[in-house]
């Protein structure tokens, strides 16, 4: 690893900025390597499949990395590629289901599948008793919002209103359905995150091959040779900094 890119790993966006700009084929996997995981859930999170959300990354990284001169450093990096590969699932997303409302999936937990039934219509005994385990944790976290987050929610996420419908049966206005409904979700998502946290920290991992796949797609489609360092066992996550 040549000594810019070095640096940049302990710098920052501002020291590694000059060597992706140069071209250099590390600094693009090491951007790579502490954003990959970080990345992938999110297009999954959008997208809910595997395959389709790798890709979705990979063809966000070859947007950004093909179009540096857009980034103008108003937001970190992170956040940068973040938005550009969030903007190619939902595309994705809307290419695959034109008659998506796609504020009404960023707005609402996904509660179709949640609270529809998880895994097979015949699953296991295993799979049943944890299918119950986490409806009743659900419907736990539910019952404790306060009543105006609850009943939106219960209309929105559970019943599938749109939000002018909730709004009429709740007479208040529509920006009110959209503000209760993210602060539920919110509320929801640190309840059931303290409850399952450690079975989330481990939900779709991204490390390993799959990691090192991605990064040498990315280079071989921008015409770069391939980086030469291993797999860090972090995978997404960016190098310490010295003490």
């Amino acid at each position: 690893m040549d000594a810019m890119v070095a640096d940049g790993m302990q710098g920052g966006d501002a020291a590694l900025l000059p060597s992706l700009r140069a071209g250099r084929p590390t600094a693009f996997a090491v951007l790579m390597r502490q954003n990959n995981q970080r990345l992938y859930r999110l297009a999954r999170g959008i997208l809910r499949d595997d395959a389709e959300a790798e890709d979705a990354v990979q063809e966000g990284y070859v947007r950004a990395f093909t179009g540096l001169d857009g980034f103008k450093g108003e937001a970190s990096l992170a956040t940068w590629l973040a938005r550009i590969v969030a903007n190619e699932a939902l595309g994705r997303l809307r290419r695959r289901r034109p008659t998506v409302d796609i504020d009404d999936v960023a707005e609402t937990l996904v509660a179709d599948e949640g609270m529809a039934g998880l895994g097979p219509a015949e699953p296991s005994p295993e799979q049943a008793s944890a299918r119950q385990e986490i409806r009743r944790a659900i419907e736990a976290a539910v019952d404790r919002l306060p009543a105006a987050f609850r009943s939106v929610f219960i209309l929105r996420a559970i019943e599938q209103m749109s939000i002018d419908e909730t709004a009429a049966c709740l007479g208040i206005p529509g920006e009110t359905v959209k503000t209760r409904l993210h602060r539920a979700n919110k509320l929801l998502r640190q309840a059931l995150t303290r409850q399952f946290g450690t079975m989330f920290d481990g939900a779709f991992p991204f490390l390993g091959a799959r990691c090192d796949r991605l990064v040498m797609r990315v280079l071989e489609r921008l015409g770069l040779p391939a980086e030469a360092s291993p797999t860090t066992p972090q995978g997404d996550r960016p190098a310490p900094s010295p003490p």
